[in-house]
């Protein structure tokens, strides 16, 4: 079983920048592939970013890529988003979630591909 616990949102202007962390409560996190999720007011949770286990292969939705970066410290039990340029379309609920992968080289990037979810935190980008 494994806890996540997101921290780092907040309320920007647009063009800021952000980092989201999610600490992991298992010390075997770095058996774990990673993800981060968003979710909008009114709409479905959406793919933002994904890493796999070794952190060698990661995969950006198209909306976040040349401005988000997925990445991990397995030794803190922690993976980052570090979300820069952010828009106003970038407001929403970001989850992180893990789930032990078929190889450490991959990464998912659907939601039901997950065992384990955070409850979020919450970005507002003003315009």
């Amino acid at each position: 079983q494994v806890q996540l616990a997101e921290s780092g949102g907040g309320l920007v202007q647009a063009g800021g920048s952000l980092r989201l962390s999610c600490a992991a409560s298992a010390r075997t996190f770095s058996m774990y592939a990673v993800g981060w999720f968003r979710q909008a007011p009114g709409k479905e949770r959406e793919f933002v970013a994904a890493m796999s286990r070794n952190g060698a292969s990661t995969n950006y939705a198209d909306s976040v890529k040349g401005r988000f970066t997925i990445s991990r410290n397995n030794a803190k039990n922690t993976v980052y988003l570090q979300m820069n340029n952010l828009r106003p379309e970038d407001t929403a609920l970001y989850y992180c979630a893990a789930r032990r992968p078929v190889s450490s080289g991959t990464y998912y990037s659907v939601a039901l591909g997950y065992d384990y979810w955070g409850q979020g935190t919450q970005v507002t980008v003003s315009s």
